[in-house]
C-alpha cells in the first residue's frame, strides 16, 4: 500500500451471471460495496448499461459500468484486491471470455505504463484471434483493449470523457468517436 499517496484509477465492471439482468446489476452493486470498503475511495460511477456479450454469442447480455476512484494500493496489489472481490462474488476463471458473475478490470492507474511501452504495444496491436486464446501473464496498463470496446468506452465517457490514453494520446471521447456504429449496436442504459 502507498502511505498517504492516493492515486487515481479507472475501473470497468461487468456481469452476465444469468439471463436475469437484475441479478447482474445486483452483483455489480455488491462489488461496488466491497470496493468502497477500503480498496478505493472518492468513487464516481457511470450509468449502468445493458450490453451484448463479447464476443458475440459468449453468453447472456452484460450489465456494465465504469468508475473513477482513488486508491492507496500499488497497481499489482489493487489488481489482487479486484480478483479477490470477483472470487468472493462467485467468479471462476475456467475459460477466456466466458460467462461470469463479476468482471472487474483495472483500466488505468495514474496513467502508468506497465510493464513497459513495448510490451503494452504488443498487446495493443494483437489480432483478435490471438486475443481470444492468449491471456496476459502479468498486469498490463493501460488495459490493452480500452480503445476497442464500446462497453468500456461508453460508460467511461460518462465519467472521464477527457481522460487521455497514455500511449495512444487520445481521449476517451475521441476513442469512442472512432468506433463504428456496428460496435455500439445493442448498448442501452439500464438505469
Amino acid at each position: 500500500m502507498l502511505k498517504n499517496n492516493s492515486k487515481k484509477v479507472l475501473i470497468a465492471m461487468g456481469s452476465n451471471a444469468s439471463d436475469d439482468l437484475q441479478e447482474s446489476y445486483d452483483l455489480i452493486l455488491d462489488g461496488l460495496k466491497k470496493l468502497s470498503s477500503g480498496v478505493i475511495s472518492n468513487i464516481m460511477v457511470s450509468k449502468f448499461y445493458k450490453t451484448p456479450a463479447f464476443p458475440i454469442g459468449a453468453g447472456p447480455d452484460f450489465i456494465n459500468c465504469a468508475l473513477s476512484a482513488n486508491t492507496n494500493y500499488l497497481p499489482e496489489d489493487l489488481l489482487n484486491q479486484l480478483h479477490l472481490i470477483e472470487h468472493d462474488l462467485g467468479r471462476t476463471r475456467l475459460k477466456r471470455w466466458a460467462q461470469r458473475t463479476l468482471d472487474i478490470d483495472l483500466l488505468d492507474f495514474e496513467s502508468y505504463i506497465i510493464p513497459n511501452k513495448k510490451y503494452v504495444n504488443e498487446w495493443l496491436n494483437m489480432p483478435l484471434d490471438s486475443q481470444k486464446i492468449r491471456s496476459p501473464e502479468q498486469l498490463i496498463l493501460p488495459h490493452p483493449r480500452i480503445q476497442d470496446r464500446s462497453f468500456v468506452l461508453i460508460p467511461l465517457n460518462d465519467i472521464e470523457p477527457n481522460w487521455v490514453h497514455p500511449i495512444l494520446n487520445k481521449s476517451t471521447h475521441e476513442m469512442l468517436g472512432e468506433l463504428s456504429t456496428d460496435e455500439t449496436i445493442g448498448i442501452s442504459c439500464f438505469t
